[in-house]
């Protein structure tokens, strides 16, 4: 994929590419280590407006209960009532409010995330990390983001002690811009 050179080349309306796109997460455990998980089932749009980024909007909706660490165990623990309780909340979801352009690639995007059923905001620092026609014909855009937040601020509160109150969300996202 090729990057483009300016923005106003990135307007349009885009679907997240699910099988290019990585949903994931960190936290600290037992103080010493890090638990690295993502997330399997999402699904998510962007009308991208490349000469005014501020018009531009981000929808993410992500399924609770495919979450991911590589321990069974664990996962279904953070599926149950004491973090992200699946069954009474299945969805996990973003929608912006504002998008500011900081720098030549880099934004933040701010909105509603909603976990537990609580909804809180939050800005995510995004970096455009390339776009261009893909050999499908299509055209493609990436980038990469995170922000780090509180999981007391939405109920997640399972493990005290054992697990940080600080989780940071990682995004690597690629998305097709539609006809």
């Amino acid at each position: 994929m090729t990057t483009t050179t300016t923005l106003g080349e990135l307007t349009g309306d885009y679907v997240l590419d699910t099988a290019r796109t990585r949903i994931g997460f960190t936290a600290r455990a037992a103080l010493i280590s890090k638990v690295h998980g993502l997330f399997e089932e999402f699904e998510g749009s962007a009308r991208l407006d490349g000469g005014s980024p501020s018009k531009s909007g981000v929808r993410l909706t992500v399924r609770a209960r495919s979450v991911q660490t590589r321990n069974p165990k664990r996962d279904d623990h953070l599926r149950g009532g004491d973090f992200l309780d699946a069954g009474a909340h299945p969805a996990l979801t973003f929608t912006s409010t504002r998008v500011e352009q900081v720098g030549a690639t880099g934004f933040k995007v701010t909105g509603e995330l909603t976990v537990r059923g609580v909804t809180r905001p939050v800005t995510v620092d995004f970096e455009l990390t390339g776009a261009g026609d893909d050999p499908e014909g299509g055209f493609r855009v990436g980038f990469t983001g995170g922000t780090t937040i509180d999981r007391l601020d939405w109920g997640v509160s399972g493990a005290r002690g054992m697990v940080g109150r600080k989780v940071t969300l990682e995004f690597d996202v690629t998305a097709i811009r539609q006809p």
